[in-house]
């Protein structure tokens, strides 16, 4: 005797209005509606689209999607439980069964070298640092004070809350001279030159003669060529600042790569170039608020205002997963700078300005920054001491900042050097592809080096790393001294 088909377990009933889980089937095939829609669900299932596990609509709410019977649903689900594709349990609904795996897609080819082991790279916070029951707490408190409209189309300048709590900030820990109305929210210091590229348009613009080469390129990307300023211990040589740049581009706290904090009487040197040439100073506050010798020396748009624009970003601060910067301008260059960016912002979240502005009210910032302050200044002197220590030939240079130091190598070698950290694992760079193609050599200046981040890796594995590196410089600088 043939047992009776098993009746499906009763689906849960759908929430009021109609409202389930969506789902998209086409039943436009051949046949009735019920074997289309058993067909459609099989093949749902078969190419992955329904994982395993997946709970499906109650039948009323997918008849009612479909415009078909509920009955017509309700017997495709049995026939699909009967043959294994689905499960249908009391309390639990209709799910995909454990049991059906969805067709591998098969490997995905690459070129891309696996990573290393132990990442030196410059530029990168440990994201483990991020402070995100903090963060969490500020962003919890902006949504609840937040008004209606921060959830509607962007603001192009930023919203108010972030523009007057930096005003605030910025004069406090850096100097600057500013008010709300002359801060533009942007994306970072990319989105920045970008934007200041376009409003001021064709001409050269100066720039040091060591700097990242993603900013040349940007610039020359904007159609604006880079004249190399010769950089020494003292920064970058303002005096040399070629007449007829619209504008230089600085990192005067720290500069970058080098590490050597522009000396006051070159911060004077640009500001006079300025005024005589009508050109723009363009401060990067890179590393502005991570000095461990001594309090950071405040930011020079704060002599002159009308000539400076003044950039910074919580990248290096937080995180760059935030995509949050901002520019400090002249008061001539604001409605210019707005107009460019566009009259939409779809760069930075109105959520994550509004839960900035709360962090930096609150003091959870100047907490976070001085916490990170303590953590980097102890990550660098230890490199300093690791190094000494084991690999007397080389020396750390630059002032004790920021989050990367510069590891002066003896000349010819930083190649062999290169080479023999990736053999021991160590991601890192070198000093070379820093330097402008078109920059004369300094004499006295650093020939070789390697620009070591000390602040990426996680705590568990920054001895080891200084290990690898260590034993990395011992072989190359040996081997150079075999040949």
């Amino acid at each position: 005797m043939t047992s009776p088909t098993p009746s499906p377990a009763p689906s849960p009933a759908a929430p009021p209005g109609g409202l389930g889980v969506d789902l998209h089937l086409d039943l436009s095939g051949a046949g009735s509606r019920r074997a289309a829609l058993i067909g459609a669900l099989r093949e749902a299932v078969r190419h992955g689209r329904l994982a395993p596990g997946t709970p499906l609509p109650p039948y009323r709410t997918l008849a009612a999607d479909l415009g078909v019977a509920r009955n017509t649903v309700a017997d495709a689900y049995a026939e699909l439980v009967a043959e294994g594709w689905l499960t249908s349990r009391q309390g639990s609904g209709t799910r995909v069964a454990e049991r059906v795996a969805a067709p591998s897609p098969g490997p995905v080819r690459t070129t891309a070298p696996p990573p290393l082991p132990y990442d030196l790279v410059q530029g990168k916070p440990d994201p483990a640092a991020f402070p995100r029951a903090a963060w969490l707490a500020a962003a919890r408190r902006a949504l609840t004070d937040a008004p209606d409209e921060a959830f509607g189309i962007g603001d192009p300048y930023g919203r108010t809350e972030l523009r007057r709590a930096l005003a605030e900030y910025l004069a406090r820990v850096r100097g600057v001279r500013t008010s709300p109305e002359r801060i533009v929210i942007c994306s970072g210091a990319a989105h920045a030159l970008r934007l200041l590229a376009r409003v001021l348009g064709p001409g050269p613009w100066a720039v040091e003669a060591y700097g990242l080469p993603f900013h040349r390129g940007l610039l020359a990307g904007a159609g604006v060529a880079t004249v190399p300023v010769a950089v020494d211990a003292e920064g970058a040589r303002t005096a040399d600042l070629p007449r007829h740049a619209r504008a230089v581009l600085l990192t005067p706290a720290h500069q970058f790569p080098t590490g050597g904090p522009l000396h006051p009487g070159r911060r004077a040197d640009a500001l006079e170039w300025a005024r005589a040439s009508g050109g723009l100073v363009v401060e990067d506050d890179y590393d502005g608020e991570f000095r461990y010798d001594r309090r950071p020396v405040g930011a020079v748009q704060a002599l002159d205002p009308d000539r400076t624009v003044f950039l910074g970003s919580v990248s290096k601060s937080l995180s760059p997963a935030l995509r949050i910067g901002w520019m400090c301008l002249p008061g001539s260059l604001v409605e210019p700078v707005v107009a460019a960016k566009g009259l939409r912002e779809p760069h930075t979240s109105a959520l994550d300005q509004l839960t900035l502005a709360e962090f930096l009210v609150s003091g959870g910032y100047d907490r976070h920054v001085r916490r990170m302050r303590q953590r980097h200044r102890a990550r660098r002197d230890r490199l300093v001491a690791v190094l000494a220590e084991r690999v007397p030939g080389v020396r750390v240079t630059g002032i004790a900042a920021g989050l990367h130091a510069v590891v002066g190598l003896p000349s010819g070698t930083e190649r062999a050097v290169l080479a023999a950290a990736a053999r021991h694992g160590v991601a890192v760079e070198g000093l070379a592809p820093y330097r402008h193609p078109d920059a004369e050599p300094v004499p006295g200046g650093l020939p070789d080096g390697l620009v070591v981040g000390y602040a990426t890796p996680p705590e568990r594995s920054y001895g080891p790393a200084l290990d690898a590196l260590c034993a990395a410089l011992r072989e190359a600088l040996e081997e150079t001294r075999a040949r």
